[in-house]
């Protein structure tokens, strides 16, 4: 989803409300970047959990493979299996 609206024409009417030494909107403004803000910072935040469960996954299937080599050696016993 595209939002019509970014932070830079919200930081430009911002601007132009000292222009004219009208801040009867500026809170509206303030309130409006705060929440694109935050936004991004939980899309940030989604991206940095999704990365870490990838390594972890990578990990784990290399693992299961070292497992599966041990199984397979020790004649399908499993042995110190933690």
């Amino acid at each position: 989803m595209y939002i019509s609206r970014t932070v830079c024409d919200v930081l430009h009417e911002i601007r132009k409300c000292d222009e004219t030494k009208n801040y009867s909107y500026l809170l509206g403004l303030v309130e409006e970047i705060q929440t694109m803000a935050n936004r991004m910072e939980a899309k940030l935040s989604t991206i940095k959990d999704y990365e870490e469960l990838k390594k972890n996954y990578k990990d784990l299937e290399i693992r299961k493979d070292k497992l599966k080599e041990e199984i397979k050696s020790n004649g399908g016993k499993v042995s110190n299996f933690e």
